[in-house]
């Protein structure tokens, strides 16, 4: 099984990303492949850029690797209540490949996090509606809140009920 893994955060220290790769470490021996969204960096989508130049090469190796795997997941970081500039601009360019709507009817599971007591848990919202517009088949979410407290880099998640929350979305995987 390929699993493509994608922080939807530009950060360098994205804490979004640490909760990504350790969510990729307890789905060994999955084929897991972490995207840094940094290596997505293209022009502001508009329908006047798209039409002059198409769609940008960057997105289309991404659609394709989405297309080439099993399951989705995304770690959303939240800005000003919705989806980072960064993955709304690859979203909205992901949406504009031929053949799909963004997602290419992958099955998807919705991480998010944040420093604050409700975890990104807006976005999260957020996508849970829209992502099956875009042809992703959400399987689950989970909010992780107050990062800082419930998460240690090398023991991972430490609350008990969020480790259990997400060790049973991982159950649904595997």
């Amino acid at each position: 099984m390929k699993i493509l893994a994608i922080a939807a955060s530009n950060s360098l220290q994205s804490i979004n990303k640490k909760l990504l790769t350790h969510v990729a470490t307890l789905l060994a021996p999955l084929d897991v492949e972490l995207i840094d969204i940094n290596q997505y960096e293209v022009p502001i989508y508009g329908i006047d850029k798209e039409i002059e130049k198409g769609i940008p090469s960057e997105i289309l190796e991404l659609s394709q690797k989405i297309k080439n795997s099993d399951f989705l997941i995304f770690s959303l970081a939240e800005h000003n209540g919705s989806y980072t500039a960064a993955f709304k601009n690859i979203f909205d360019w992901l949406s504009r490949v031929p053949d799909t709507k963004g997602f290419h009817n992958r099955k998807t599971l919705l991480l998010a996090t944040s420093p604050g007591s409700r975890g990104a848990s807006t976005v999260l919202e957020i996508a849970r509606d829209r992502f099956p517009r875009n042809d992703a088949s959400v399987i689950g979410a989970l909010s992780v809140p107050s990062f800082n407290e419930n998460f240690d880099l090398e023991k991972g998640i430490i609350n008990p009920d969020i480790k259990q929350a997400l060790n049973d979305l991982l159950h649904k995987i595997k």
